[in-house]
């Protein structure tokens, strides 16, 4: 068989070393592969073949017997780039939930709809508009998660929700994983029998020990694998997620694949830096060292740690920006320290707060991405964080000191030693700023979005073609037997002589 295109694995993958954690991908293209992780160039490509709503307008869909002999799609055409029709399940919504990955699907919407596809979005119904960038929003009813009030969930069930996706017709149903909702895409997209894609945004295995019980861990990877070996291709975050799914056999290595970070460049800038919004993180001392940090206030962000790190930098103040079930805590746990709480901010103060801070401290261990991250050193703030997580695919080995500073989780020294050159610097701090804003001026949502739509979304159909002519395997065997055409009668031989 010909080598397939470079973004997807081939039959007979070459001795590649296995890419350490905080190796730096090629332009964010990374392909998980039979427990190998190969490097890709920026310019690969992938592809399969089309839906069978509309198979007939490429020229690389192959026959269902065809299938069977082809591991992976076969390399791209012009054809995978015609518009959609893409059913989203997202859960919560990305519109009223505060959440890291809240930029990502607004972004990927509106880019979905500015290259042409027709787009409805199915989340939780409280304070859902009625549209987003000409893309039609549908609330399904929610009830508050047991363990986490403020997170909405909904199983997206009702006759209502099946009958506006069936009326819709979509070419594939994309739904975020784990929750709730995704059972309702997974059953839906069976009864309608259309390709299903499962995007993988919390990593909620390493979360349960901290809000339940720990005995729980085993049934919830039950519970991923059961999802994601359902679905037709499983998206990641990041490459230490997709390590981590791959370790525990959750889907086939191969149908494991790297949703390219983004960021929002523009809104997270240095110009917003404010000396109005500095004075207000400082509690009216804005020649203070300021340490910043943006985000939920949960437990798994492993926030108390930041109360080591202040005691052992007693000249410096510290801003927590966002809202979240440990905040209260938290305030008692820094009473009588020089810290302020804002709450949640959103535009241009949040785009305020991000820039006018000195250093940004990141010590969560469980981060599927690190958006905020990305967002600070958008922001031209240099950043402090546990070498955990995704987090080193955005700070990797190679950039390590020079755009921002990885340090060993859970070492208050190793930390605590990286914040102080940085605050006691002013030109190292410029520098390092400056350089992390160039590096993140390399990624935007709108290729990270072509590539999800015009590669990951073929091959997730691909698939699907496969696994379907594989099912219908013994009954095209049946029919054939059953109803094999009669041979035809031999010619009857005369007698010339």
């Amino acid at each position: 068989m010909a080598r397939a295109a470079p973004i997807l694995a081939v039959s007979k993958p070459s001795p590649l070393p296995l890419i350490a954690p905080s190796s730096r991908p090629r332009a964010g293209s990374l392909h998980l592969h039979r427990r190998r992780l190969l490097p890709l160039s920026p310019s690969s490509s992938c592809s399969t073949s089309t839906s069978a709503s509309s198979s007939s307008s490429s020229p690389v869909l192959l026959r269902d017997d065809e299938l069977d002999h082809q591991e992976e799609p076969p390399p791209a055409s012009e054809a995978d780039s015609r518009p959609r029709r893409i059913a989203l399940f997202v859960e919560p919504s990305p519109f009223a939930y505060v959440s890291g990955y809240k930029n990502r699907f607004q972004n990927f919407i509106k880019y979905l709809r500015e290259m042409g596809d027709e787009v409805i979005v199915i989340t939780t119904h409280e304070g859902v508009p009625d549209e987003f960038h000409g893309a039609k929003l549908i609330g399904s009813w929610s009830f508050p998660c047991p363990w986490y009030q403020k997170v909405p969930l909904s199983l997206a069930l009702s006759p209502r929700i099946i009958g506006e996706v069936a009326r819709f017709k979509p070419d594939i149903i994309h739904a975020s994983s784990p929750g709730i909702m995704v059972f309702g895409a997974l059953i839906i997209a069976k009864l309608l029998c259309v390709p299903l894609v499962m995007s993988y945004h919390t990593h909620v295995p390493i979360y349960i020990p901290r809000y339940t019980f720990s005995w729980l861990v085993k049934p919830m990877w039950l519970v991923i694998k059961f999802l994601h070996r359902a679905a037709d291709l499983t998206l990641v975050p990041s490459v230490a997620i997709g390590r981590d799914l791959q370790a525990a056999r959750v889907t086939a290595a191969n149908k494991i694949r790297l949703w390219n970070k983004g960021v929002d460049s523009e809104s997270f800038h240095p110009r917003f830096r404010s000396q109005e919004m500095r004075s207000r993180l400082t509690n009216g001392e804005p020649d203070k060292p300021l340490i910043i940090y943006v985000g939920r206030l949960g437990v798994e962000k492993s926030l108390d740690f930041h109360k080591r790190v202040m005691d052992r930098l007693p000249g410096s103040r510290i801003a927590f920006i966002g809202d979240g079930p440990f905040r209260p805590e938290l305030e008692e746990m820094f009473s009588g320290m020089p810290a302020v709480f804002t709450g949640t901010l959103q535009g241009e103060e949040l785009s305020q707060a991000y820039a006018s801070g000195d250093v940004f401290v990141m010590p969560s261990e469980s981060e599927t991405l690190g958006f905020v991250v990305l967002e600070a050193m958008s922001s031209g703030v240099p950043v402090v964080a546990a070498r955990a997580g995704g987090i080193p695919d955005i700070i990797p080995e190679d950039q390590e000191g020079k755009t921002s500073f990885l340090y060993i989780p859970g070492d208050v020294d190793d930390c605590v030693g990286k914040v102080e050159l940085l605050l006691s610097c002013e030109e190292l701090r410029e520098t390092m700023g400056k350089a992390a804003r160039k590096e993140m001026e390399k990624f935007g949502w709108k290729a990270a979005t072509r590539k999800i739509r015009n590669e990951q979304y073929t091959a997730a159909i691909w698939f699907w073609r496969k696994k379907r002519s594989q099912l219908l395997r013994p009954l095209q065997w049946v029919f054939r037997r059953l109803f094999r055409p009669a041979p035809a009668p031999a010619p009857a031989i005369t007698n010339q002589s």
